[in-house]
């Protein structure tokens, strides 16, 4: 494996860096060895070095699923993540006769495990190249066009992703870190055939639900099962029965050693995204507009799912992946505005960046530099400021169903019409298989009439904006202004054929010209807004361009400042892979009150009201009052353990996560954040942020009394 690591300057910083310590951090692989230190000092046992060695032990055990993480289990490709992150696979496989939701699944054996769906990913990483020097020269090879700038760093992605994805059953991507002072090239190994193994019941896997989402004490049995498979000769494959289960070169071990308060914990996952370097003024916007209004639009759309599903079991079951999470994304964003206004998280922003400002007034050519890509970058966020309403609603209005897939699939057209190098990025040829597996899979996640609803409530949106934000061509095709308008819009697109599997599969291979020509509803809508959407794409790609000179300037500086004062911070996160560190401890949330690291099995019962999301299986139930531990209590607690807190700092992405000890040993699996933590997205507190996961003792003790899974147990090695 070829790892670049980071420059002497950088690597210098981070040997002085007191900030390197347990909590705060999401840190790039190779970093670990630069902070020895705080890592044998938090009580990790492995060397270091072992850590940074992505393809060894235990690392090479660590996956990512695109969106979530999860890890290897066995020698025979079983891999762990949460049941939340396969909550897609199990309302996929899901009917109303047959609800795996609320019943779990349990594959007997490999030949009975069912596919987690046509776009499932199992993503192995093989490589890290540093391709920093490459990406900046191509970038400034454009000068001072801010669209050929975006268009120049999109072709030399594209050009290196071909070349390494040459090598058939691999997918590569391109990662920025600090806002474009250094990109690096991952090359995973991409398994296409995953398959559900065992998944417990809903009112284990997502006991507590939304109420209990974000809080503490938590009694979440979140986990759940796949397989990998691939081809016989071992190389990638679609699913088929063909397959065989793939045999990965490492996999995580259980935990030997009861886990207690104090002791040291990390995970190895892919955080998706932090904000902790992003301008006072991005901030405030998000606090001011975006949280707030997308939190109160997601809630009208439950409500709206919600009536709606009650009547309709079909649409309880299709959308039960999409309400999981709106609902997710509604309470955090409620959570994090709760924080920012508990730490004055917008008062802590507006000082540091002043005092950032302030040092580089000081700091001659290049402070003045910096200081106007600051300005820069206020002008650029106030640019997409005027226009964000109609950019939410119009976004929104495309994401529903037979409208995106409309949009989708012209657009799709009109780029296979071009080279494959000169298509935009989604729509080349490596991505034919995803765009295939979403129109699909599309009819298990949609109803017509709840489509609809969701179709008049963007559109309803659409007609409160300003005539400034207003779209020509959108009102043209509405024809109206007023509710009316809306309703024989409506009308029209329920005449689509796209609502139909072999309908959409159909236009895949289709060219413009049939599009152009077709009397579909949903595809005459999107043949009319094209031209407007391919205009709007190219002013955001002239911001893009303009932040790709803009913010790495900045973003430098500010890391020049935090280690003129013996800082450094790692990077912000971004969907590449992180470890984070610390201890397993509780915390005080407010005077009078201490949360202890540990809930057990009585805390389950202690919740228990015989109704959903507090209705827990007769076994367990029964199971809890014979004190029926099965061997897995701990003496300290006297009782098992069902989940734990530490001080790791994790976002959203993390979920699944491998929670290890300080062997490397599987402990837990990381699956949600404390309420007092969410706001550390964008300003880290260390008192406050705190990692809830699930107890291994806990999945353990779910596959031995409750719901019994002895062939999986037997398979990690840990039968009773």
């Amino acid at each position: 494996m070829r790892l670049r690591l980071l420059s002497a300057s950088v690597l210098a910083a981070l040997a002085l860096a007191p900030a390197a310590m347990a909590g705060e951090g999401m840190w790039v692989p190779q970093q670990l060895p630069e902070i020895a230190g705080p890592l044998k000092k938090a009580g990790l046992k492995l060397a270091p070095e072992q850590l940074a060695d992505l393809t060894g032990d235990p690392m090479g055990a660590v996956v990512a699923l695109g969106g979530c993480t999860a890890s290897f289990v066995s020698p025979n490709g079983l891999v762990v993540t949460n049941h939340h992150c396969a909550y897609g696979a199990i309302q996929l496989n899901s009917t109303p006769e047959k609800n795996l939701i609320k019943q779990g699944f349990n594959a007997p054996t490999p030949a009975d495990e069912v596919s987690a769906g046509p776009n499932a990913r199992v993503y192995v990483l093989d490589e890290i190249t540093d391709v920093t020097a490459q990406a900046q020269a191509a970038i400034a090879s454009a000068g001072d066009d801010a669209l050929g700038r975006t268009r120049a760093l999109e072709a030399f992605e594209k050009k290196l992703i071909a070349e390494c994805e040459a090598d058939p059953g691999y997918r590569c991507r391109l990662y920025s870190f600090s806002g474009g002072n250094a990109y690096r090239l991952f090359k995973n190994l991409e398994i296409r055939d995953v398959r559900l193994a065992y998944a417990p019941p809903g009112s284990v896997g997502k006991y507590g639900g939304d109420i209990d989402n974000w809080m503490w004490p938590r009694h979440t049995g979140d986990f759940a099962f796949y397989r990998a498979y691939v081809g016989k000769d071992g190389k990638p494959a679609p699913f088929s029965p063909d397959n065989v289960p793939y045999k990965p070169k490492h996999w995580l071990k259980i935990a030997d050693r009861p886990l207690g308060e104090g002791d040291f914990v990390m995970v190895a996952g892919y955080p998706g995204s932090t904000n902790r370097y992003a301008l006072a003024a991005e901030f405030d916007n998000t606090a001011q507009w975006t949280y707030p209004t997308v939190a109160r639009h997601y809630k009208n759309l439950i409500a709206m799912v919600e009536a709606a599903g009650r009547k309709d079991p079909d649409i309880q079951v299709k959308y039960a992946s999409t309400m999981a999470s709106w609902n997710n994304t509604s309470k955090n964003y409620d959570g994090q505005l709760e924080g920012f206004r508990r730490i004055d998280a917008a008062g802590q922003k507006h000082r540091e960046e002043a005092a950032v400002l302030a040092w580089l007034k000081g700091q001659g050519a290049a402070g003045t530099r910096a200081l106007e890509a600051h300005a820069r970058l206020v002008d650029l966020l106030q640019q997409a400021q005027a226009t964000r309403e109609r950019d939410l609603a119009l976004g929104m209005f495309h994401n529903t169903a037979v409208v995106g897939s409309a949009v989708q699939l012209y657009r799709l057209a009109i780029e296979r019409a071009k080279p494959d190098a000169e298509r935009e990025p989604g729509y080349q040829e490596r991505d034919l298989p995803t765009i295939e597996g979403a129109m699909r899979q599309l009819e298990r996640r949609y109803v017509p009439a709840m489509d609809r609803q969701l179709q008049a409530y963007w559109l309803g949106e659409y007609l409160k904006l300003p005539a400034a934000q207003r779209v020509d061509a959108l009102d043209r095709w509405l024809g109206g202004g007023d509710a009316a308008a809306v309703d024989r819009a409506l009308d029209r697109l329920a005449g689509t054929r796209l609502g139909s599997t072999e309908e959409r599969l159909k236009w895949l291979r289709a060219d413009r010209a049939a599009f152009e020509a077709s009397d579909d509803p949903a595809i005459r809508y999107a043949v009319a807004v094209m031209p407007t959407l391919l205009e709007l794409e190219r002013e955001r790609k002239v911001r893009a361009g303009e932040n790709l000179a803009a913010r790495p300037v900045y973003l430098k500086a500010l890391a020049d400042h935090k280690k003129s004062q013996g800082r450094f911070v790692s990077p912000d996160a971004n969907l590449s892979l992180r470890i984070t560190f610390g201890n397993v401890t509780g915390y005080e949330p407010r005077d009078g009150v201490a949360y202890t690291p540990f809930t057990t099995l009585e805390g389950v019962v202690a919740k228990e009201t015989g109704e959903d999301p507090f209705d827990s299986p007769k076994a367990l139930l029964e199971a809890v009052a014979a004190k029926r531990y099965g061997g897995l209590e701990d003496a300290r607690l006297g009782s098992v353990p069902v989940n734990f807190l530490s001080d790791l700092d994790i976002t959203g992405g993390n979920s699944g996560s491998p929670v290890l000890d300080a062997h490397g040993r599987l402990v837990g699996l990381a699956f949600d954040g404390n309420w007092e933590s969410v706001s550390s997205n964008w300003v880290f507190d260390p008192k406050m942020t705190r990692m809830i996961a699930v107890d291994q003792r806990y999945m353990r003790w779910i596959m031995q009394e409750v719901y019994p899974a002895p062939q999986l147990l037997r398979e990690m090695g840990v039968a009773r």
